[in-house]
């Protein structure tokens, strides 16, 4: 029995564009514009996030976002994310290392670190609530108007995660741009 390999490596040696995939993958998109469709409900999402970001440190906004993403498997989100980091100035090895930020620690702050663990225990909160460390952990460092920011961060971006994964969002797109 023989298989094809759907996932082969080309063998050409022009830079791979993903702009005909990206078009492709978005003209075959068959889920619902979930802007158009709900577009009060699309707003008060943008004004939740929009609140919830007040006051906080950018980099660590895209961190958390991009931390939950991974976690979520969204790959929209992910990609916006990572792009608006690295806009803001984020360096391309912490970009690389929050999927695996408790493996290399010294990369980030203890501050960053403990948004990271309750983004962590909130997103995958099915798995077993909150814990009291990580809570105390992250009310150590911020201050608790910051901490209720940073959960309403939390909420906004794994709402935003599903609303993407739920829609069929295409990674590489990005509506704000539109």
């Amino acid at each position: 029995m023989t298989t094809t390999d759907t996932h082969s490596i080309s063998t050409s040696d022009a830079p791979f564009d993903p702009a005909a995939g990206i078009a492709a993958a978005e003209a075959a998109r068959t889920r619902l514009d979930f802007s158009k469709a709900a577009p009060e409900v699309y707003r008060a999402i943008i004004r939740f996030d929009s609140a919830a970001r007040t006051g906080l440190d950018p980099a660590l906004v895209e961190l958390i976002q991009i931390r939950a993403s991974l976690l979520n498997h969204c790959a929209y989100c992910l990609h916006m994310h990572t792009n608006d980091a690295r806009k803001a100035g984020e360096s391309e090895d912490r970009l690389h290392l929050v999927a695996v930020w408790r493996e290399a620690r010294h990369f980030f702050t203890p501050r960053e670190q403990a948004a990271l663990a309750l983004t962590e225990a909130v997103t995958l909160i099915a798995d077993g609530g909150v814990p009291d460390t990580v809570y105390a952990e992250a009310a150590a460092h911020f201050e608790e108007r910051e901490l209720a920011q940073v959960l309403s961060l939390i909420l906004t971006i794994n709402t935003w995660n599903r609303v993407a994964l739920a829609t069929g969002k295409v990674a590489g797109t990005d509506e704000r741009a539109g």
